[in-house]
């Protein structure tokens, strides 16, 4: 995973690794609709032009994001 990895429709985006230490929320995946629990390390996708619409990723939902179906 790329600092400047593609996010579909949203342009240039940089991917940040949180590891389980580090994640202290729970955030909603945009890939799934499930929670990722607090302590679960994750992914969050930052849109270089929109910092401010950040998302936090299960890391095997960003893994096969481009390979969902639309609305899946």
């Amino acid at each position: 995973m790329g600092a400047d990895t593609p996010l579909e429709g949203e342009g240039d985006v940089e991917v940040r690794v949180v590891h389980p230490f580090q994640a202290t929320k729970a955030y909603l995946c945009p890939g799934c609709n499930h929670e990722i629990d607090a302590g679960v390390g994750h992914i969050v996708a930052v849109p270089l032009d929109a910092p401010d619409l950040r998302r936090h990723w299960h890391k095997g939902c960003w893994g096969f994001r481009q390979r969902r179906r639309p609305g899946r």
